[in-house]
């Protein structure tokens, strides 16, 4: 009589053992992969799935995009600079089936195709290429490593550089062409400012020589400015033309 409760309370511990491998949850992002007897069945999910246990085996996906650093790589551009590299890939599974069946582990293939591609990409680029166009070698990584990826069921949305680490060499190089570079542009709008000054003085000499009267009032004006100064002693030129009548009259 004693042993019949235990009996009983092994088999509804049994019974609840089965039923929980038997029911799955998957949540919204996640798809699961079946397998009945080692062969692919069907992909389900979101909600509550029914196995048979033991000859049923699910391997849940997450659909979620997943971000994905690119170890620094050792990188030689084609003008022969040895740089670091750095980067990080976005990336999502679309079609789960695929990413279980066709690749033992999606995430650790995806990122040594990723540090391959790094390094192949830019070997072919020279350094200035690499910090002057990098959304174009950003869109040429991306499309490489989609289409190495889409028979696993996996869209590659976004892949950006992130970091580009020079010799100190060509750190001091670059920071000495550019400080060329800024005192060029200097001297050439000091240049240009001082042509367009000539050219007004140019124009202001040759109005002022055509027309006697307004060379008079320039210089009343000068005159006005001076004696605004304060100067106990002022020297001012005055126009021969000014002392014209003066001096004729004296003649006669």
């Amino acid at each position: 009589m004693e042993q019949v409760p235990v009996i009983s309370i092994v088999i509804i511990i049994f019974g609840l053992i089965i039923l929980g491998k038997a029911i799955r949850v998957l949540r919204e992002y996640e798809r699961g992969v079946v397998f009945r007897l080692g062969r692919l069945m069907s992909v389900r999910g979101p909600g509550i799935i029914f196995l048979i246990p033991i000859i049923d085996k699910m391997v849940k996906v997450s659909l979620r995009t997943v971000v994905m650093d690119v170890p620094p790589q050792d990188v030689i551009t084609q003008d022969n600079v040895s740089i670091k590299v750095n980067a990080v890939v976005y990336f999502r599974v679309i079609q789960p089936q695929k990413s279980i069946v066709e690749v033992e582990n999606y995430l650790t293939a995806t990122s040594q195709l990723s540090q391959t591609t790094l390094r192949s990409v830019l070997g072919q680029s020279d350094l200035d290429d690499l910090l002057s166009q990098r959304e174009k070698i950003n869109q040429k990584l991306q499309q490489i490593i989609d289409a190495h990826t889409e028979p696993w069921g996996i869209k590659v949305s976004n892949v950006e550089v992130k970091q580009i680490d020079l010799p100190q060499e060509m750190q001091r190089a670059m920071a000495k062409q550019a400080e060329a570079e800024r005192e060029r542009r200097s001297k050439v709008i000091a240049a240009e400012g001082e042509f367009q000054a000539s050219q007004r003085l140019a124009d202001a000499a040759s109005i002022l020589s055509e027309q006697p009267s307004a060379l008079t009032l320039r210089y009343l004006q000068t005159l006005r400015e001076i004696a605004t100064e304060k100067n106990s002693t002022t020297i001012f030129p005055v126009p021969i033309d000014l002392l014209k009548p003066f001096l004729d009259s004296r003649k006669e």
